[in-house]
């Protein structure tokens, strides 16, 4: 199989590069991203600027898709540039690769996603998987962890609060509201790619 990992720069984007170079059923990885990888291993690393309209490459020729892609309100400066990554660059991206020729796409999405709901993070993960489930992948899986817990370049002041609440209280937390290790997420992702056709959504306590 060859495979496409989308945002690997990003904690779990990382981690599922990391597991994806050593296993043995990937013919190859590539993965695009907007400045170089320091350590890409056997991956395929263009770097590109993610601009649309997206560029025309070889390498968009894969089998499957494991989308990471994603960014804060904090990061993105404003809603639409968050929708614009969250939601308009993701299904560019997963429309370049069908029309390459991929035929599963998984997406690290989140908890509460849901096109109807009032919080706009949580309305345009929704969308977005919307989207995805319209493209016709032969396998679409939208994995929505809750609270991410893994070592971050950036500093994210209310994240770790909540991640340290989390560990505390964790015994006491239903365990769909527990965070979830960016190395579990990782071999989630990358263990559903080889399961049959259809749409598969996997809540935050399915995530092993």
């Amino acid at each position: 199989m060859k495979l496409m990992i989308l945002g690997a720069t990003g904690a779990v984007g990382s981690e599922v590069l990391r597991q994806a170079v050593k296993q043995k059923g990937f013919e190859t990885v590539v993965a695009p991203t907007r400045r170089p990888l320091e350590s890409p291993g056997a991956a395929r690393n263009p770097v590109i600027s993610f601009e649309q309209p997206l560029p025309e490459a070889d390498w968009w020729s894969v089998d499957a898709v494991i989308c990471c892609l994603g960014t804060t309100l904090k990061q993105a400066g404003s809603k639409q540039a968050f929708y614009h990554v969250d939601h308009d660059l993701v299904l560019a991206c997963a429309e370049r690769a069908r029309e390459a020729g991929a035929s599963r796409f998984a997406l690290n999405s989140a908890l509460g996603a849901n096109p109807d709901s009032r919080s706009f993070y949580l309305r345009t993960k929704g969308e977005t998987e919307t989207g995805l489930a319209r493209m016709g992948f032969e396998r679409l899986i939208l994995v929505r962890p809750s609270l991410i817990d893994a070592e971050r370049n950036e500093t994210r002041p209310a994240e770790h609060l909540g991640l340290l609440a989390g560990r505390l209280l964790s015994p006491i937390i239903p365990k769909r509201y527990r965070p979830v290790s960016a190395t579990a997420i990782a071999a989630t992702l990358l263990r559903e790619l080889s399961g049959g056709p259809g749409v598969v959504t996997l809540e935050s306590e399915q995530i092993q």
